[in-house]
């Protein structure tokens, strides 16, 4: 079992990062808001969950230990695999999870893709008693984190790309984002912003 990934970041992709762990490249699958709070060349650590499958092994990267174990719990429920929970931690955070789960808000959980509402109310049957009340998430842990004044746009961009929208309904979403950006955006704030862009995409 692998718990954590610790090493220089290789390469950033809106869904991948490369971690160099003492001379071999490890490639996690990361949500866009995890990846997008690393840079090339930082040190980082990740915690990580191996995902065996009979003609596959897939290692996933997290921000935090919260994020992964709410990762694992949620392919607890029935009909949730890997890609549908990091699917979620890519538009919730894991205290958005728990909260809604524990509060039953099942449009809050429909807004994720492949989510309907009976899909909703199976995640909060199944889960209730299991994911528990929300708590402070901190974010990946790293190293050179530093103001980015304009570089997120690309980044959010990027990463909504690799989530399937198109480059029209990414900007438009960066255009609703940007007043939240202020003068500047720190490293640690892209995947918030990535967030809030996909709350907007998700709107009816």
């Amino acid at each position: 079992m692998i718990a954590f990934v610790r090493g220089r970041v290789a390469v950033v992709r809106p869904g991948e990062v490369v971690v160099d762990v003492g001379g071999i490249g490890l490639s996690l699958q990361c949500t866009p808001g995890t990846a997008a709070s690393l840079r090339v060349g930082d040190d980082a650590t990740l915690p990580a969950s191996l995902v065996v499958r009979e003609d596959s092994l897939t290692l996933y990267g997290f921000g935090d230990d919260d994020e992964r174990v709410v990762f694992e719990l949620l392919q607890t429920a029935s009909g949730i695999g890997p890609r549908l929970a990091q699917g979620m931690l890519a538009v919730l955070t894991p205290d958005d999870i728990h909260r809604a789960v524990a509060s039953e808000d099942l449009v809050a959980l429909t807004r994720v893709p492949g989510i309907g509402m009976k899909g909703a109310q199976r995640i909060v049957i199944e889960l209730k008693d299991k994911l528990g009340p929300p708590t402070a998430s901190a974010g990946a842990v790293r190293s050179g984190a530093g103001r980015d004044t304009d570089g997120w746009r690309g980044q959010v961009h990027a990463a909504l790309l690799g989530l399937g929208w198109s480059s029209r309904e990414a900007d438009a979403a960066l255009e609703q984002v940007a007043p939240l950006a202020g003068d500047g955006v720190d490293v640690g704030d892209v995947p918030g912003l990535l967030r809030a862009a996909l709350r907007t995409l998700a709107r009816p």
